[in-house]
This record gives C-alpha cells, structure tokens and sequence, in this order.
C-alpha cells in the first residue's frame, strides 16, 4: 500500500509537473508569434491588433521585453481581476455560470476540510485499530475511519460530522441556485433582442392531401394564434446537401493550398495520385484536379438543393414559427396546441447557432425507439468497460504487478520507480482510457436526435458522468478491494467478508488521490498550454496563411466542452463528499483542484474560448441535482460502513440524511428549476412593451424571415433558394387555392389561401 511518503512523492511530481506547464505557458503567451493562439478570443471581437503587423522583424516574433519575464505569473491576477457582470458581458452567462461551479466547490469544501482536520482527523488517527489487525494499511489509513475498532463510541463524531456536512452543503446548494436563477431571469430580461425569443419550433405535423407542409402550418397559426403569428420557416432534410457542400469546402482548402504552394514557387507544379488517400493512381496536376472537383461538385450541389426544395419528401413535418411579440412566442411554447396531445407538439426554439440541423430531419415517431436503443449500447458499454478499469486498479499495487510479471521485480523495487508507480501510473492510465469516451457519448446522443448543440452537450455529459459513477468511482473501490484483499476473502469465514469490505472501502482513497493530482493538477495545468491549438495554428500559418482573413480562419479558440468537463467536476464533488467522513486527508487535493481549475478556467474564457451557443445558464438544475445525488451516495455508503462496524446505535439515524437531502432537491426542484424551463410570461411582456416604447418602427419581421434558414442555403445565397413565409425572402410565388374546409376559417389573409371575403373574415374556428 502507499504510504504518506509515496503520496507525497507523486504530489511532487504532479506539482512540478503543473509548474513547468505553467512556466512555459508563462513564455509562450509573452511571444508575439503565439498572440492569436492565447489570446483569439479578443481578436474574434476585434479588440487587439496583431504584434507581427509592426516593429522589427525579431521583435515580431520574440518578446524582447524582458521585464515582462520577470512578471510570468501576473495572468493569474489578470484573469481574477474582471467582475463578474463584465465577464458576463464578454463571454455570455453560459461562462459565467460554468465558472461558478468551481466556485461553488470551494464554498462546500474549503469549510468541511477544515472542520474535518479540526475534528475527525484526531479521532481517527488516535486509534491502534489498523496495527493490530492483519489488514494491509498505510499511514493514510490510519487517518481514515478504518482506525476506528469495531463497536466504538466515536463513531458519533462521524455521524454527527455526516449531519454537519449534508446541511451545510444543501445551505450553500440552496443560495446557489437562487443566485443563478436570478441571473438566469436578469440575463433574459436585459439581453439583446434574438430570434429564439419570438421563435418556436412545431414538430409531429399531421400529414395533409390537400395541402403542403408549408400551407398547413401557416394556416394553422392564423386560425390559432392571429394576433400573434409572424412568420414560418419549414425545416428540410438537406444533409445530403451539406455533405455535398461540406466535401466541396474540404476541396477548397485543398485547392488554395496548392495555389498557395504555386505562388510561392512558379518553376513547378504540384501533382496527386487520383486514388485512394492519394496512395496510388493516375498522377495528375493538383490545381487543374481540385479545380475540375469543384467544378464537378457546384453542379451537383446545384442539382441537389433544387431537388430538396421541390421534392415534397424532402420537407419535414416541422417549422420554425415566430411571432410578433415574446409573450405570443412563450404562450405557443408553453402550451397544448391541439386536442390530440401528439401533434403539434411545440417547444422553444434554440439559438440559430445552436441548432443542430442533421437531427431536424430525423421523423420525431422514431426518436422513443433511437433513445431506447441508445440506451441499451450505453447500458453494456458502462458495464463492459470494468475489464480495462479493473487492469488499471491493479497497476496500483506493486504486489499484483510482481505476480504478473515477476521478471519486472528487480526495477519495480527501485524507489524512484516504485514512487512513480504508486503515484503516477494509475491516474495517467485511467485518463488514457477515458481519452475516446466522450466522443462515442456525443454520437449515441446524436443517434437519439436531440435538436439542439446545448442538449447534444447535456445529454452527453448526464452519460459521461453516469459511466465515471459506475466505472472510475464505483468500479474503483470494488475491483480494487478484491484485488487487495483477496488473500484475506480466501482465509476468512463468508460471515467476516463485509466486514472487511466496510473497512477496505476507505483504502481506496490513496488511488483517487493520485488520479486528483493527475487529472485535476497537471491536467489542469496542461489545458493552459493549449499545445495542441499551438502545433496546428503554426502548422496552417506556414502552409496556408496568405492573409490576414487566412489567419483568422487558422485560430481554435476551442469551447468550454461542457460534456466532458462538468461531468469530470461532478466526479471531484462525488469523491469529495463520500470521503470528507470516511478518509478526510483527500480534502486538501479536493480544494487545490477547485482553486486552480477557477483561475485556468476563468482565464481561458476571458482570453481563449469562444462559446458557439447561449444557453443563458440552461444546464444549471443538472449540475445541481447531480450534487445532490453525490451527496445522497455519501450518505448511502456510510451506513453501510457504519453497519460493518457494529455501530447499532448510530447508523439507524442515518437514514434520515438520504431523507431529508431528497426532500431538500424537491423543495429546490419546484421552487427554481421552473426559471430555467419556462419564460414567465410577465417577463415576456414587459420586456416586449419596453421594446416597443423604444423602437417604435422595429422591423421585427424582417429581423425574424431568415433567421432558421438551414446554413447550407445561405452558403451560396445567389444559387439556393428556400421556400420562406416572407416576401422579402424571394419574389412571390403564384396564389395557391386551398382545398381545405379550414380555409374558409382562417381569420386572416395568407399568401397561400389568398384574400377573404368578409363572410369568411368573420368565421372563427379551428383547422379541421
């Protein structure tokens, strides 16, 4: 077992390590070369001009001002230095509140650790119960509730301490989630006008014989919200489409690198191989190549759009619908829209940029059977991935290592290596593991058809997190246990097994305190060095950078990637509040985390990320009831602990805990989250009557007729035409005639039923 020492010796490590991440960091952002790769985000808005464009030519490249050498740590200052509501204003709520999260670790952690080593590391430690047992231990152990022999009274403290530490953190849970929701709601009613605001996206249109998508859902809205509606866009399955256009772009860029090339060099050539990846085939001239492909692929492009807007299989049984005012856009939203509760099934609409149009053309009756199946792989992924999980629990221990490979014991027994095992190995071998999960999570949550990059995000990070509860946590302390205690299971009685499981179970915390150190210090260190961006941004700026807009484009300012960070955090606070009773000397490393990844973090966002979307704090309740089910697993896993121990009077009052902590979510549940899933509609009209007091003559429709156009119909806006409920959009087409009963009942004139006579004017009913 490590001991103290071999813990302190891979904090070390991890500790020199963050520090030379951090020095280089320190110097490669101080070079004028790298500008655009530390600092992309300012340049994206158009606030900081480029070092290279003057001076001299060295000066261009290397920082020759070496005082600011002298000072490689003063952007931790800087990035604390901005308040909250202008990093707000920079970098949107979304950051804003993601930063929190750090934040919120503190405020729950700083006060239990040090309540912890006040109280129940003395407790602990002052017991002989380790040395005299036939267990194998360390000196952290000793710090642990596994010192405490069986039956004894101090185990109050620890239930006494259980109570402490759930109140305070669903105290400091509560005002966080007023906090947020109250900058939800500021956020909402203080930003600037967007589309999604006045928009909604209607889903499960029933079929029609007599009338198009496009017509039915026009009509629909004129008989069922007249006062409000404005204007529609039908949604179309265009992926196709976007391949094309896609494949067109990467043989662009292949294009104006050999021009480039070219330019550069006029006395020859370049030429590719046809075949494939350009292995083997017909060697011919790249330029005239690229060029006949993009030729070859404009028509087809052209082809296929025409074919997406005219072929009525192509248009999906969906629209974006908006409307004249918020409070009209918040009522269809939050609303029943017909008497058959399947169809006309209406939800806020996402941002432009954060729509996610390859799942729009999904039919919305297969996305129950796509999640159930979605479910089913992610069900046998989680729990067949315990074998490679189980591997790297045993590179922990020297013992099984030896066993394996008894060949390996004459290097393994050398201290130095024998440090690195213990301290280092088994983090950066699980990490290596976790490198591809989150990006086959985003493809099963792409196969379930969530509509929205924020959702994909969410709904990516509720399976990320699950898998690091059953395979890193869970996974963890089981094949760990067997693993170390194996020779004890074979040599005992089957009734002292679960014994020997509660007192094991603590043991644990020497290898969750190296993964903290590897993942949560180095790795935290090394996302400031952003050595990837760097590599690729020289790569492009040498082979492909011509101009200033080539430059630009060369810059991965990169996201905050909420699907695999918020969950990696929820792992900190799940392994925080599980061992803040049973092994207290994981603590320190929980607050060290927090604090660093708060300052990283907020300098990325403030200097580097540039979030896609805005979600204005959506995925709050999430972080939230995750939390609470940490806490909940404490709780759970202290009574078992407590029931090896022969605690009979104190473990039944802990039942109330797990009790209490889901009355408390529910209490939160209906008292917050309806903030963050439904606009109030008092909000929606006074910030509409404030709107139109200040701009009288706004063009809202105009502002609102092209906002959900599919991106791949505004790539060449000249070629593609797309049918749009505006006249603005594209000339007018030829009056259609409806066939319908319900035309007779539109309340207003529309473009496809044409004017009506005031006898119909003065029907009101609904679509048939």
């Amino acid at each position: 077992m490590a001991s103290i020492g071999d813990i302190g010796v891979g904090a070390a490590i991890n500790i020199l390590s963050a520090f030379a991440f951090f020095l280089v960091f320190a110097l490669l952002r101080i070079q004028p070369v790298n500008d655009r790769v530390y600092f992309p985000k300012w340049y994206i808005k158009g606030l900081r001009g480029s070092p290279l464009s003057s001076g001299a030519i060295v000066g261009r490249i290397v920082n020759l001002d070496f005082r600011s050498y002298l000072k490689f740590l003063n952007w931790m200052v800087a990035a604390l230095r901005m308040p909250e509501p202008e990093l707000i204003d920079h970098a949107g709520l979304d950051s804003a509140v993601y930063l929190r999260i750090y934040l919120l670790g503190l405020k729950i952690f700083v006060p239990i650790a040090c309540l912890a080593f006040t109280i129940m590391v003395p407790v602990n430690w002052t017991n002989g119960t380790l040395e005299r047992s036939s267990l194998n231990y360390s000196n952290i152990d000793k710090l642990s509730i596994s010192n405490i022999p069986i039956g004894s009274r101090r185990f109050w403290t620890h239930l006494v301490m259980a109570y402490v530490f759930t109140f305070w953190t669903c105290y400091v849970l509560r005002k966080e989630y007023e906090i947020v929701a109250s900058m939800r709601l500021h956020f909402l009613a203080s930003e600037n006008r967007r589309p999604d605001q006045f928009t909604v996206l209607v889903r499960n249109v029933p079929p029609d014989p007599d009338e198009s998508v496009s017509e039915l859902v026009e009509h629909f809205f004129l008989v069922n919200h007249p006062e409000h509606y404005s204007v529609h866009q039908i949604v179309y399955d265009a992926n196709k489409l976007s391949k094309l256009v896609e494949e067109k772009n990467k043989m662009q860029n292949w294009l104006d690198f050999y021009q480039l090339k070219y330019s550069r060099n006029q006395s020859k050539r370049a030429t590719v191989k046809t075949g494939f990846l350009g292995l083997w085939g017909d060697q011919v001239d790249a330029i005239n190549y690229y060029s006949s492909k993009i030729e070859s692929l404009s028509k087809e492009i052209s082809l296929e759009a025409d074919k997406t807007v005219n072929d009525p299989k192509s248009v999906m049984p969906a629209a974006f619908v908006s409307f004249k005012s918020r409070w009209g856009a918040a009522v269809c939203a939050q609303t029943q829209q017909s008497r058959n509760p399947t169809i006309w099934l209406t939800e806020w609409a996402p941002e432009p940029r954060d729509v996610y149009w390859d799942n729009l053309a999904i039919p919305f009756v297969s996305l129950a059977i796509r999640r159930l199946i979605a479910g089913v792989a992610f069900f046998f992924l989680t729990f067949f991935f315990m074998i490679p999980i189980a591997l790297v629990q045993s590179l922990a221990n020297i013992e099984s290592i030896e066993k394996t490979a008894p060949f390996l014991r004459p290097i393994i027994e050398l201290k130095f290596i024998k440090f690195v095992i213990q301290g280092f190995l088994p983090g950066i071998a699980l990490k290596i593991f976790l490198i591809f999960l989150p990006s086959i999570l985003m493809l099963m949550s792409k196969f379930e058809g969530f509509i929205s990059r924020s959702s994909l995000e969410r709904r990516s990070a509720t399976k990320y997190y699950i898998f690091l509860f059953v395979n890193v946590f869970l996974g963890s302390i089981i094949t760990g246990t067997a693993f170390q205690q194996l020779n004890n299971f074979i040599h005992q009685s089957a009734n002292d097994i679960p014994k020997t499981i509660g007192v094991s179970i603590p043991m644990k915390a020497t290898f969750f305190i190296t993964f903290i150190m590897v993942d949560g210090w180095a790795g935290i260190a090394a996302e400031i060095l952003r050595l990837r961006p760097l590599v690729i941004y020289h790569l492009r700026n040498f082979f492909l950078v011509k101009t200033e807009k080539d430059r630009e484009e060369a810059m991965d300012p990169g996201t905050l990637e909420f699907n695999t960070g918020e969950p990696r955090i929820q792992l900190y606070f799940l392994l925080g509040l599980v061992y803040a009773v049973v092994t207290p000397l994981l603590l320190p490393f929980i607050v060290i985390f927090f604090g660093l990844a708060y300052i990283v973090y907020r300098h990325q966002i403030i200097n580097v990320y540039n979030q896609e979307y805005e979600s204005a704090a959506a995925f709050w309740p999430d972080v939230h009831g995750r939390i609470i089910v940490a806490l909940v697993v404490s709780q759970l896993l202290l009574m078992g602990l407590l029931s090896t121990k022969e605690a009979a009077q104190s473990t039944p009052l802990l039942i109330a805990l797990p009790i209490l902590t889901i009355w408390f979510h529910r209490f939160c549940k209906g008292r917050y989250e309806p903030a963050f899933v439904q606009y109030p509609l008092q909000e929606a009209m006074m910030k509409d009557t404030l709107e139109r007091a200040r701009e009288p003559n706004l063009n809202l429709k105009g502002f609102l007729q092209n906002a959900y156009v599919h991106p791949v119909f505004k790539h060449d806006e000249d070629n593609l035409e797309v049918e749009t409920d505006s006249e603005d959009w594209q000339p007018e087409p030829a009056l259609v005639p409806t066939k319908r009963q319900s035309r007779m009942n539109t309340p207003l004139p529309s473009k496809h039923s044409g004017p009506l006579s005031s006898s119909h004017s003065e029907v009101d009913g609904g679509v048939s």
